[in-house]
């Protein structure tokens, strides 16, 4: 065993576990300063500023072949244009439902994104549910449905964040590439179609690329950081920390964003809302506590070496 305290590495990864997920909670306020500004020129924006940023840290960290070494593996990189795909969709949702006034269903979608991931590994991966697991999915499940019921529609903007974000992890799962360098991969694969929108856009409806004032092209510009630092503060954690741990802190972000939308965006919090996130939260616990029990679990003896 190493000389180095068990703690240490959870320690240091705390912080950017922290930093990473408030500044996704906080999101909202970042983009609703670009609310008149059309959603789908603010991904293209967030793409190729994003691209931008990365290009200069794989220059800096010398990763370059790395990133080229990734475009010569044609499995890995069929991999990468799908998982572009659903990260665009899922951006492109988000930031339409926050400048519509829908933040709170957003969150709702980043609370039951983990839940969709223990389905989808059940229903494509094989893997077995715990009985806790079970009943955390049929908490949501419940919850969900009480707003069907309730308000008479489907909530398709959580279903689409929590569907698109966790099939996004599927893919990177099944093609794992380093974080900064899949990034870099994703981006690099869309730039070309968000530059080809923003020429469009300003084209026929005469909207300037860079946004109509210095403010707006600061903060069109700045959405390549926004996008690329809490990457980078995730990627730094995750191996710091316990994926347990990192479990349990990921409700954070949706926390911070549901604080926004009742506290400071006046979303409507009625009792059906209280009852769905009461089912959602009680699904979190659950979800939070099996993850928690299994790693506390002692692993039996083996007459062989652990895989």
């Amino acid at each position: 065993m190493s000389s180095e305290s068990p703690s240490s590495p959870s320690l240091s990864g705390l912080a950017p576990a922290l930093a990473a997920y408030l500044a996704w909670g906080a999101f909202p306020l970042y983009w609703k300063q670009l609310g008149h500004v059309p959603s789908v020129e603010l991904v293209a924006h967030r793409i190729v500023w994003s691209f931008l940023f990365v290009s200069v840290l794989l220059t800096v960290w010398r990763r370059w072949p790395e990133f080229l070494r990734v475009l010569r593996q044609g499995r890995v990189l069929a991999a990468l244009l799908l998982s572009t795909s659903l990260i665009s969709i899922n951006w492109g949702i988000y930031i339409w439902a926050v400048n519509h006034g829908r933040v709170m269903e957003g969150s709702l979608g980043y609370y039951i994104g983990p839940l969709v991931n223990v389905l989808l590994g059940r229903l494509l991966l094989g893997e077995r549910l715990r009985w806790l697991q079970v009943g955390a999915v049929g908490l949501a499940a419940v919850g969900v449905l009480n707003l069907v019921v309730g308000l008479g529609e489907v909530p398709w903007v959580a279903l689409a964040l929590a569907g698109s974000f966790s099939l996004y992890g599927l893919v990177r799962k099944l093609a794992p590439v380093e974080a900064l360098t899949g990034l870099a991969v994703e981006t690099g694969l869309a730039t070309p179609v968000a530059l080809g929108l923003l020429a469009l856009a300003a084209w026929t409806e005469g909207h300037p690329v860079l946004g109509s004032t210095p403010r707006d092209t600061a903060f069109l510009l700045g959405s390549g950081l926004a996008t690329a630092l809490p990457l980078l503060w995730f990627a730094q954690a995750a191996r710091r920390l316990r994926y347990s741990t990192l479990g349990i802190i990921q409700y954070l972000a949706p926390t911070g964003q549901l604080a926004l939308a009742v506290l400071l965006y006046d979303e409507a919090f009625t009792p059906r809302h209280a009852l769905t996130f009461g089912c959602i939260w009680a699904a979190v616990f659950l979800y939070s506590f099996d993850g928690l029990r299994g790693r506390a679990r002692p692993a039996p003896a083996r007459a062989t070496g652990a895989s």
